[in-house]
């Protein structure tokens, strides 16, 4: 390398400096910039360098782009019993959920888990879900996260209901979601859980996402059901069925027996098992 050439790179990294510090920064771009900078000379570590920077992907981003989808809603029914209900809250570990009426298009409000100890405590036969459930908060698809973020914080509410241009529910988002995307994953008991969703029970009972796919559960249990025509085991609990299950319906596969514990109108969401064969599966 000439000395000129190296000359002409130390006056172009010296002009990039000067450009980016004794000016306003134009563009995003810039502010990262600055940000790598500071991260380079050690006046901010790694940690607030990621921290800084997706607090500014977070402006560019929709809502669409992290939300929970509809499928993967954990929906309370407003008609469901306390037994039921109960189920729910239990298997899925959330403090928040959407209740619904007729379809999970008919949003009734958001119920909060902790909400439910008064009415346990006045007994079943006064148990009346529509006493406690808030408003609901609807949101399109295209708001932006920033914006949401900030709504969150000034209206104290932690859940949205997300809509699409169709008054259809898309999904749903929550504070976490936002702030994951700020801070990095944020990982609970319940994260535990979805790295390995096949939960044994105190009762020997196993709960698992009808999401869980064929290949896992046959890994799991080291049985051998076909993968071909089924990716997941809740299109094979659903064919044995021979219609969409109800929760609290019940159907058996060999030694397997099933039990839908969550569920809507469009799919059955988890399931409950348990295994009438003595050797038990490896963990």
């Amino acid at each position: 390398m000439t000395e000129g050439s190296t000359n002409g790179q130390a006056h172009s990294w010296l002009g990039r400096l000067v450009r980016i510090f004794s000016s306003t920064p134009a563009t995003r771009d810039d502010i990262t910039e600055i940000l790598r900078s500071a991260y380079d000379d050690k006046v901010i570590d790694n940690e607030a360098l990621e921290i800084m920077e997706g607090a500014l992907s977070v402006a560019d981003q929709q809502v669409r782009e992290i939300m929970i989808p509809r499928s993967r809603m954990t929906v309370i029914p407003e008609a469901g019993d306390i037994e039921e209900i109960l189920a729910l809250v239990t298997d899925s570990k959330h403090s928040r959920f959407p209740v619904i009426g007729d379809s999970i298009d008919d949003i009734k409000g958001i119920l909060l888990a902790k909400e439910l100890l008064p009415l346990l405590a006045q007994g079943k036969d006064n148990f009346s879900i529509a006493d406690v459930i808030r408003p609901a908060n609807i949101i399109p698809e295209s708001k932006r996260l920033n914006v949401l973020l900030k709504e969150f914080r000034e209206q104290r509410y932690h859940m949205a209901i997300v809509m699409d241009e169709y008054a259809s529910v898309a999904g749903l988002v929550t504070i976490e979601d936002i702030l994951e995307e700020i801070v990095g994953e944020i990982e609970d008991e319940t994260d535990l859980e979805e790295k390995n969703p096949i939960q044994r029970q105190e009762d020997d009972s196993y709960h698992l996402p009808a999401l869980t796919t064929i290949e896992d559960f046959n890994e799991f249990f080291g049985t051998g059901f076909n993968e071909d025509e089924f990716d997941t085991i809740g299109g094979l609990v659903t064919q044995a069925f021979g219609h969409l299950p109800k929760i609290g319906e019940e159907v058996s596969l060999g030694a397997y027996h099933f039990a839908v514990v969550a569920g809507d109108e469009r799919q059955i969401h988890q399931l409950a098992l348990k295994c009438q064969q003595p050797d038990a599966p490896r963990e």
